[in-house]
This record gives C-alpha cells, structure tokens and sequence, in this order.
C-alpha cells in the first residue's frame, strides 16, 4: 500500500463541487429570505 503523503492529492473537481454548493446555497438563502419578506409585507 502506498504511503499518503499531505497535499499530493488533485482537489480541483471537488473545490469547484464545493463552491457550486455554497453558491446555490447562498441564492436560495436569499430568495426564501426575499420570499418572507414579501409575505410579511403583503400580510398574507
């Protein structure tokens, strides 16, 4: 078995995976919070 040695390792696919993630993450985020907004202030 070959021994792992730290930061060899290619993580370009799963930066880009995990910075997809955070960025529909972070627009839902903002469109639920618009969301209530409007509701609040159509008093529904």
């Amino acid at each position: 078995m070959a021994d792992h040695k730290h930061g060899e390792m290619d993580i370009t696919v799963q930066e880009k995976t995990f910075d997809g993630f955070i960025s529909w993450v972070t627009k839902g985020t903002v469109v639920i919070i618009v969301a209530l907004i409007l509701l609040a202030l159509i008093g529904a």
